[in-house]
């Protein structure tokens, strides 16, 4: 196979035009290609509207006329989880199936290792119906729900794949979901996204393969206790959260993946005399606007036939020392409500593999230091959000109506309600929002937005819509570990987000499977 890049095309392009452009670079004829592939596949909207993708394409020729063009000689990276198996009898617990557990967990069963995984919130099916209970009922699982669950909170949000990582992981993580379902899209456009409505089956997939690998799953099931022996993990009590009893389980390596949002396991594991250190974070709100606005900014035109909904990543650097971004860009999505504690508003965003809704959203972010937080407890940062989303539930009424705000009245003191059909359930009260922010976020927030408009026209429209509070982007803590992975207690490895070691599903995957090779050596070399 040879690699061409730069490869002009039409936005609505066929298999003809594909062809077309190979045979013009190569000065070839049709007959001499024998297939073809996209490799890569990007939008090139410089010149508006006069829109193209810009493709890099595999390409297999006929008559060995490959030898030809030798500089060219490409070898595609399908790189999947493969390993030599182990006979081992150690036990392997690993607790959260987000992306990071899914990943530990289907490395290690390809390595023959059979992992424990429990989870305390239930398999993907029944969650869907404690969300959906959630937003149109307000009854919250505090066990299952947008947060914890199979699946992780990437399961209710867009299952975007974005990294600025670029490695044979990568690769990895992008082939196997493609293997157990994804579209295949992913494995060649230049922001993959898999959507929540795939991500529901692609988990079930895993699931199922991991199970027949010899894995075993405990929903319902959560990390109550760790148990040690000069200081090395020898147990786990594990609690069933529907009926309510605990189990000891054996345990040599403990794979903790448990989310940015287990702040119960968190609170066990520092009287434990596991070593965390605080880390920054994010806060802020969700912004809601007209899905035709940001193609208009971004295409020159409302809708271009062929083309997706256009998506957008902005950032401004304030005098106040302060930056702003947008982050968890949903194209075409609905704002979703994601409390995990009773009291508490927290919210994201979440959007179909279309990404075909009315309406855009995304998370508008102010930077959090540890110096926010005026405590030295390694434990401060998720006091910080726990105390601003109390604040957000007491001022949207005490119902899990989340507290909103047009961005005119916010940003300008205007006296305008938005004018946009939101999509936040259970629903919104209008209010004034910098009542549960911190003053440094609101005043940066409104900086922001101001120049976020300037690069994006009617970004900061005042009709559009502004829900708080957006608190859970990252895990504002770190559980240390060493070069091998591991924690200063032997045997435990944090993992993932919710360690402080990942960004989203790519970076989490990735963690997840670093972590079950570093206990592939340790057991192969014991």
């Amino acid at each position: 196979m040879i690699k061409l890049d730069q490869i002009s095309l039409p936005i609505k392009y066929t298999n003809l035009d594909i062809e077309q452009s190979i045979c013009k670079v190569l000065k070839i004829k049709k007959e001499d290609i024998g297939f073809f592939e996209i490799l890569k596949l990007s939008i090139d909207a410089r010149k508006k509207p006069n829109i193209k993708y810009i493709a890099s394409l595999g390409v297999n020729l006929k008559n060995n006329l490959e030898n030809k063009f030798a500089k060219l000689k490409y070898e595609k990276n399908d790189k999947l989880l493969k390993y030599s198996q182990l006979q081992s009898n150690k036990k392997i617990i690993v607790v959260g199936f987000g992306p990071s557990g899914i990943f530990a967990s289907l490395a290690l069963a390809r390595m023959g290792l059979k992992p424990i995984i429990i989870e305390q919130g239930k398999q993907v099916e029944e969650r869907e119906k404690d969300v959906l209970a959630f937003w149109n009922s307000k009854k919250l699982n505090k066990y299952s729900n947008v947060q914890f669950g199979e699946g992780g909170a990437g399961t209710f949000s867009d299952g975007k794949l974005n990294s600025n990582l670029n490695n044979d992981y990568c690769k990895m993580v992008i082939n196997e979901f493609y293997s157990f379902g994804a579209p295949k899209e992913i494995t060649y456009i230049n922001k993959p996204h898999i959507g929540s409505d795939n991500l529901k089956n692609i988990v079930k997939n895993i699931r199922e393969h991991i199970k027949e690998l010899g894995g075993v799953f405990m929903f319902s099931t959560k990390l109550k206790d760790i148990i040690l022996n000069n200081n090395a993990v020898s147990e786990i009590v594990a609690q069933n959260v529907e009926e309510n009893f605990t189990t000891n389980i054996k345990c040599d390596y403990l794979v903790l993946c448990v989310g940015h949002s287990a702040r119960e396991t968190f609170e066990m594991l520092y009287n434990k005399g596991v070593e965390i250190k605080q880390k920054p974070f994010a806060m802020g709100v969700r912004i809601e606007h007209r899905q035709s606005d940001i193609n208009l900014s971004q295409y020159g035109k409302e809708h271009i036939d062929g083309l997706p909904n256009a998506d957008y990543k902005l950032v401004s650097h304030l005098p106040n020392g302060r930056s702003v971004f947008t982050f968890c860009m949903c194209p075409g999505g609905q704002v979703v409500a994601s409390s995990s504690n009773e009291g508490e508003i927290v919210t994201n965003g979440m959007s179909n593999f279309s990404r075909d809704k009315e309406n855009a959203n995304s998370a508008v972010l102010v930077n959090i230091t540890p110096d926010d937080y005026k405590s030295d407890n390694p434990l401060a940062g998720i006091y910080y959000q726990a105390k601003y989303e109390k604040m957000a539930f007491e001022l949207g009424g005490k119902n899990y109506n989340a507290p909103a705000e047009s961005v005119g009245s916010f940003v300008y003191n205007k006296k305008n309600k938005p004018n946009i059909n939101f999509t936040y359930k259970p629903n919104i009260t209008l209010c004034k929002i910098e009542k549960c922010l911190p003053e440094i976020v609101s005043e940066s927030l409104k900086l922001g937005l101001q120049d976020f408009n300037k690069k994006i026209k009617n970004f900061a429209k005042d009709e559009n819509l502004l829900i708080a509070i957006e608190s859970r982007s990252s895990c504002p803590l770190t559980i240390l570990r060493n070069e091998n992975f591991e924690s200063n207690v032997r045997g435990l490895y944090p993992v993932g987000e919710g360690a402080g070691y990942a960004g989203g599903i790519m970076s989490s995957g990735q963690d997840g499977i670093k972590v079950a090779e570093a206990i592939y050596k340790n057991i192969k070399d014991n």
